[in-house]
């Protein structure tokens, strides 16, 4: 007999646990739709603004679906000009394209160098290269201004590009000799018995297997240096010259008053060339998502 009611305590222990593994999944779903619910609404908004007139955006309700689709076509014309949103995009992407570039291969070679090379005061240089991440960014605008200033460098291509290859280098090295780290050290001794160089090995032996993590921090550069827009406040005033944030932050000033709708348009358009080159490289991306904690 106590045999029969222990197991029907079990069961209802049993039935109880299931109970609340139930409501814990139900309450778990309801607070992701409702997250989903509340990311989702900004852009919905943004979605149906670009597709309205001034007139409709002003006068209609902000969630409201728009009356007809032809008014994108000349937001994105008005967006497009007022903006010389072409120019802007040729910089941002000039920058993002070579600074980012250069920052992760420099940082490679770094890393390389950092974790397959014997040489004295290894820790110091990662130190000093590492302390680029630790210290805000926005210590170095008065010195940079002045320095860029005096070296002629303001309102260049030239200035912008160098200062985002070197801002962007030290988080590279600190993910990238992570991970060289973990590779297999009986590949480099293999090449050295058959004659190759350092630069030999780097370039045909530890440059294939990274090409993964570098693929993402490329694309985390990129995004960074093409959603700047402190940087080129400061070192860029002329319109040949700025990146593509600095000439939304003129449109906004200026015409975010009386042409929200065509504000919004600019922006939604600023943000298609790194979704684009995310789902270029996605399968990269993933793959460097994958790094060895090593």
């Amino acid at each position: 007999m106590a045999a029969v009611d222990l197991s029907k305590l079990d069961f209802d222990a049993i039935a109880r646990r299931e109970q609340h593994t139930d409501t814990r999944k139900a309450v778990m779903l309801a607070m992701a739709v409702m997250l989903a619910l509340a990311w989702m609404t900004p852009f919905y908004y943004l979605v149906v603004s670009i597709f309205k007139s001034n007139a409709e955006y002003g006068t209609g309700h902000p969630l409201a679906l728009p009356q007809s689709w032809e008014p994108v076509l000349h937001n994105i014309y008005e967006a497009w000009t007022k903006t010389r949103m072409a120019d802007g995009m040729f910089n941002s992407a000039l920058y993002g394209f070579i600074g980012g570039g250069a920052a992760v291969f420099i940082a490679a070679l770094a890393a390389y160098g950092l974790t397959r090379i014997e040489f004295r005061g290894k820790g110091f240089w990662f130190m000093l290269i590492f302390s680029g991440t630790i210290f805000p960014l926005q210590m170095y605008l008065i010195p940079l201004f002045m320095g860029y200033t005096k070296l002629g460098l303001n309102n260049t291509r030239l200035g912008m590009i160098l200062f985002y290859t070197a801002v962007c280098i030290p988080f590279p090295v600190l993910v990238l000799r992570n991970y060289m780290a973990g590779l297999p050290r009986e590949m480099d001794e293999a090449a050295r018995l058959d004659g190759c160089s350092d630069f030999r090995i780097f370039r045909s032996i530890i440059l294939p297997n990274c090409w993964g993590p570098m693929t993402a921090l490329f694309l985390i550069q990129f995004t960074w240096i093409w959603n700047d827009l402190l940087f080129s406040m400061v070192l860029t005033s002329r319109e040949e010259v700025r990146s593509l944030m600095n000439g939304l932050m003129v449109l906004q000033g200026s015409y975010a008053a009386t042409t929200p709708n065509v504000v919004m348009t600019a922006t939604l358009m600023a943000s298609l060339p790194t979704v684009i080159l995310f789902l270029l490289l996605r399968r990269h991306f993933m793959n460097g998502l994958k790094l060895q904690s090593l």
